[in-house]
């Protein structure tokens, strides 16, 4: 479903006013529709077809060694205060005769980025989806973010990264397999 743009302008301008803004002052004329057209832009994830997110790039090889894409960028919106928090993800996996093409492991991570999140979720969302999309042997998820939230508000803490992990299949059942990624991501 599409975002009715100018219902959130309404919405927006509602908001302003509620906190005492003035919405006719020349710096805010437009800004209800700015901010609903950067809100549809960033909760674009929910609409966002999976498969035309990997788009058929899914290949065969016959390869049974570790895949890692590292520092894959990540914006998204914290569920709790519509926040940003963004950060790295490093995705690992060993395949089970299907790898990826490369850039679609980053356009999966900004489909379920461009939610409202929760990191946890985000990073058992990201691992599970690479399981089932290609049958993994195993996939391993790491996210480094830093979160709004907690920098601007309430504790005000600024130099605090949260780190989330999810170790799927021979990842999760053999430490060696979690260690060689932990290693080759640079966070051992």
């Amino acid at each position: 479903m599409t975002p009715n743009l100018q219902k959130i302008e309404r919405l927006v301008r509602e908001l302003l006013e509620e906190l005492g803004e003035d919405v006719r002052r020349e710096g805010l004329v437009n800004t209800p529709m700015r901010v609903a057209k950067s809100l549809a832009f960033l909760t674009h994830g929910y609409r966002l077809p999976l498969d035309e997110v990997i788009n058929n790039a899914l290949f065969t090889q016959d390869t049974s060694s570790m895949v890692i894409v590292k520092d894959i960028e990540l914006y998204s919106m914290c569920e709790h205060h519509m926040l940003p928090f963004y950060g790295r993800c490093h995705i690992g996996y060993i395949p089970n005769g299907k790898v990826f093409g490369v850039s679609k492991l980053a356009r999966m991570v900004d489909m379920y980025a461009r939610r409202l999140q929760l990191q946890e979720r985000l990073t058992e969302q990201i691992s599970q989806q690479v399981m089932d999309s290609i049958g993994a042997k195993g996939v391993g998820v790491m996210i480094e973010a830093r979160h709004l939230c907690m920098m601007m508000r309430g504790v005000e803490k600024q130099n605090s990264t949260m780190v989330t992990s999810s170790v799927l299949g021979v990842f999760r059942e053999y430490a060696a397999t979690r260690e060689e990624f932990m290693a080759l991501v640079g966070r051992r």
